[in-house]
């Protein structure tokens, strides 16, 4: 940072600073953690900006004025930097989805957005899909869900909420709270270097928004020629080869489509994302929750 706002000054070598913090109780040691060995998931990487942004609920704290805050955030995985953090008061979907689509408008769209799998980012439903990753899907972002309990796979973003713990207290009620987000977050990208952009490069020296603009109007999910294309019905239920067979009532007048991948087996896509199997000799559809290197699918 003295780099960067006084050239002019003939500066101690960092580790000198860092003793000179440390003498003065600034900084406070951090131990050391054991993680699990990562999950092998065929992952988007993270390359240039909005290749890939993550996506998280903080932890809940409690206000002075004794009501919950929920804070969302967004980053992207390339440059670091933080595109969002919102107090909200419920982590519902309109909440989530009001909060992200002030993001899209106003840097656009990512190809893919890590999660975990709780609500509103995952459900139990086929594919793990909710609401709000169904949203995503139809605007062209890929939603990617961690394995359960490998926090470490969005490590960091994980790193970011840690940062955050510690620089920004807690607030009388959801409006401070949210100018405090505010100012973290515009010291966070603007002011503090990242170690990981290399020696007093912050997030906004690398960032720049996505060409994507957020759409005016959702478009209708699509298909390649050699896919079945099937309209869910209200049930939830679609018809095919003279059957019905229970999708999810969260796909209710959507399109999806089967692509064939043996005799009598069908994969089951909503738009880019593979959410199940459907074999003709069997009863119901075979939900798969696990990530699946799409493009080698098609």
């Amino acid at each position: 940072w003295l780099e960067r706002h006084r050239p002019d000054l003939v500066l101690p070598a960092p580790c000198t600073a860092g003793v000179l913090l440390k003498g003065q109780g600034l900084v406070k040691a951090r131990g050391r953690k054991r993680h699990s060995t990562p999950y092998g998931a065929p992952f988007v990487q993270a390359v240039a900006p909005n290749d890939l942004w993550s996506a998280d609920f903080k932890g809940q704290f409690r206000m002075g004025n004794g009501k919950l805050c929920y804070p969302l955030t967004l980053s992207d995985g390339a440059s670091r930097f933080f595109l969002c953090c919102d107090g909200l008061s419920h982590p519902t979907y309109a909440e989530s989805r009001a909060a992200c689509e002030q993001v899209f408008r106003e840097y656009g769209l990512p190809n893919a957005i890590r999660t975990d799998n709780g609500e509103p980012f995952g459900s139990c439903g086929l594919g793990g899909l909710s609401r709000l990753s169904l949203w995503w899907i139809k605007l062209g972002i890929i939603p990617e869900r961690i394995a359960p309990g490998c926090p470490q796979q969005n490590g960091r973003h994980e790193r970011l909420h840690g940062t955050l713990k510690r620089g920004c207290g807690v607030q009388t009620n959801l409006k401070q709270q949210q100018r405090a987000f505010d100012r973290f977050r515009y010291v966070y990208n603007t002011e503090r270097p990242h170690a990981a952009l290399g020696r007093g490069q912050t997030p906004a020296m690398h960032y720049q928004p996505s060409a994507r603009a957020y759409p005016y109007r959702l478009a209708e999910l699509s298909y390649p020629d050699n896919y079945v294309v099937k309209r869910v019905q209200a049930s939830g239920n679609m018809k095919w080869l003279g059957r019905e067979w229970y999708a999810a009532g969260l796909l209710r007048g959507e399109h999806i489509g089967l692509k064939p991948i043996d005799d009598g087996v069908w994969f089951i896509f909503v738009g880019v994302v593979c959410v199940g199997r459907l074999d003709a000799r069997a009863t119901h559809i075979e939900p798969i929750n696990t990530l699946i290197d799409v493009p080698t699918l098609h």
